[in-house]
């Protein structure tokens, strides 16, 4: 839906009330924030994206689907079921576990799950995770900024849902100090090309310029310019190092992962799991259609980052 205001094109977009019990119908809006001047808002990073978007959907129809990791706390920081005088077992037993001494918080991911679904969202799968008390929610896959607009709300829903809980839910990328895997927001990305015959050809050009523009995206895939992500990105617990940039088949160490399907196919989609958890999922897409597709950052306006490259 396009709502004119002040002469300015500001796109809302409107999904179907799943957290909120009042009488009636009702609405979650989300739209863009632009400045007094008419000039998008320094926090407004989806302006950029759909442009950048709009100059390949035509010919490329890039798709993205993000597989987002948070933890849940109590009231005290402390990670919810988790001994308060102590740590809990080893990691190991948690990983898509069942059993209440191995899952903490399955009706908060659950409930998340389903309110999403209800809101008209392309949720596509949840699990428990590494680190006990830690999920993964899937979303995707969806056509250019779509993405963005989709994981913004569907993290809202999250910290709503969990609200009703008495829960808290952290997007910090290593919440836990130590031998605890942190959590990240691995994007899965996809063109025409790349899921057309030849497209690991097409993948691997992509790679290759991926890894010249390594900076570039980490300065852009968490909030802090790698800050945050350099906690997570060690070269331990499933991360290459943040310094370092890699891609294997099926290497859940490696920057850029390609699942052993896509290479016995020789087509499909890459696995980006360099982004952080409490990234913006708009400049994560638009820094992968800058790189990989079009290999153009000239005009990308870098005066509201972090840092620079």
């Amino acid at each position: 839906m396009l709502l004119l205001s002040y002469g300015l094109e500001i796109r809302w977009l409107l999904y179907r009330n799943s957290v909120v019990v009042v009488q009636g119908n009702s609405i979650l809006v989300m739209c863009e924030t632009y400045a007094k001047d008419g000039t998008p808002h320094p926090t407004n990073k989806r302006y950029s994206c759909d442009r950048i978007m709009e100059r390949v959907m035509d010919e490329e129809n890039p798709e993205f689907a993000i597989e987002q990791e948070y933890t849940l706390l109590d009231y005290d920081g402390h990670p919810f079921g988790w001994p308060k005088s102590g740590y809990p077992g080893q990691q190991g037993p948690y990983y898509c576990a069942v059993g209440a001494t191995n899952v903490f918080g399955r009706q908060i991911s659950e409930a998340h799950y389903k309110a999403c679904l209800y809101a008209g969202l392309c949720v596509s799968g949840s699990n428990a995770e590494v680190m006990p008390a830690q999920w993964e929610y899937q979303v995707g896959p969806c056509p250019g900024t779509a993405m963005g607009d989709e994981l913004w709300i569907s993290r809202y829903i999250l910290h709503r849902v969990a609200e009703d809980f008495g829960v808290i839910v952290t997007l910090d990328p290593k919440p836990m100090p130590g031998d605890w895997n942190g959590a990240g927001g691995h994007c899965n990305f996809s063109t025409s090309r790349m899921k057309a015959e030849n497209g690991m050809k097409v993948m691997e050009e992509a790679i290759q310029r991926l890894e010249k523009r390594h900076k570039e995206h980490i300065i852009l895939y968490d909030p802090s310019g790698g800050v945050d992500n350099s906690r997570r990105l060690t070269g331990l617990h499933e991360t290459a190092h943040i310094d370092q940039f890699f891609w294997g088949v099926a290497h859940r160490g490696a920057s850029i992962r390609i699942p052993r399907g896509v290479a016995q196919a020789g087509r499909g989609y890459l696995e980006d799991r360099r982004p952080s958890s409490n990234g913006d999922p708009y400049l994560v897409c638009e820094a992968l259609v800058r790189t990989a597709v079009l290999d153009d950052w000239t005009d990308f306006d870098w005066t509201n980052m972090p840092s620079k490259p």
